[in-house]
């Protein structure tokens, strides 16, 4: 499997990441991810240090995943408009990802 190296900036902050090209893509919307809701915690509470940030953010982006499993899992109606509400999201953050980093 050949594994090519990305540069990544979340919340300022730049990480080179290993991956295939395969998932590169879902890489770079995880980063996208992370970065919104790093960015999202850091502008609108009291939270700061870096390292609490990412904290929260993970806290967050755990919960909304094992909400959304649990709706699945016990048959609930589907929440299909919020998951098109986020991906909408999550495709936008990744256009910027894409565009910052001249990903084609």
């Amino acid at each position: 499997m050949t594994t090519k190296q990305i540069e990544a900036t979340i919340l300022g902050q730049s990480y080179r990441l290993a991956c295939s090209p395969e998932t590169e893509g879902a890489l770079l919307e995880a980063v996208a991810r992370v970065d919104a809701e790093m960015s999202k915690i850091r502008n609108h509470s009291n939270v700061r240090g870096t390292d609490r940030i990412a904290v929260m953010a993970a806290l967050s982006i755990a919960s909304e995943l094992l909400r959304l499993q649990t709706s699945v899992r016990h048959g609930e109606a589907f929440p299909a408009e919020e998951i098109r509400r986020t991906m909408h999201q999550m495709n936008e953050q990744l256009g910027a990802v894409i565009q910052q980093y001249g990903v084609q």
